[in-house]
């Protein structure tokens, strides 16, 4: 007896392509028997997408063209003080002429090379310093040493001089 030319695998593969092939069949039918109508989108009056028309003897709101906004909203001017920030010097090696600041307020790590300083910086100092985009991240530029600002009172002995300054006018 001859052995059948189909195995088990010819005939599996050929009834997955049949059902393939009915399958997409169905899927035509149904995209031709779908109208234009099927495939409308709305939007309502609060921009949400609907299947829906909108009612017509519905009343409209009445928009200002004024009160329509399009645009970012609007910031404060950035001042100089605005891009100066604060941090410690966590490394840096006189001889190779680079290290690292540590940011104060985000606590990350910003690289400083020794032109951009403008004052002469060890480990451990508080400093203020600007950044700019390098090629690898961040650098500090115009890096200077941190001079906390103090209220300057008048000593003691300028104040004592004043009122007399003033009773001396006030006899003559």
């Amino acid at each position: 007896m001859a052995r059948s030319q189909e195995t088990f695998g010819k005939k599996e593969r050929e009834k997955k392509k049949q059902k393939k092939k009915l399958e997409k069949e169905k899927k035509k039918e149904n995209r031709e028997k779908q109208s234009a109508d099927d495939m409308i989108a709305y939007v309502d009056e609060n921009g949400n997408i609907t299947s829906t028309p909108p009612d017509p003897d519905k009343k409209k709101k009445e928009v200002k063209l004024e009160d329509i906004e399009i645009s970012v909203s609007r910031q404060r001017e950035l001042t100089a003080e605005d891009f100066i920030r604060t941090g410690v010097v966590t490394f840096f090696n006189d001889s190779k002429g680079y290290g690292f600041i540590k940011d104060l307020e985000t606590q990350e790590s910003v690289f400083v090379h020794l032109n951009g300083l403008l004052d002469r910086v060890r480990e451990r100092d508080k400093v203020t310093f600007e950044t700019e985009r390098g090629p690898k991240g961040l650098n500090a530029i115009k890096v200077k040493l941190y001079v906390e600002e103090k209220k300057v009172e008048p000593k003691a002995e300028e104040k004592a001089q004043e009122p007399k300054a003033k009773d001396d006018s006030s006899e003559a």
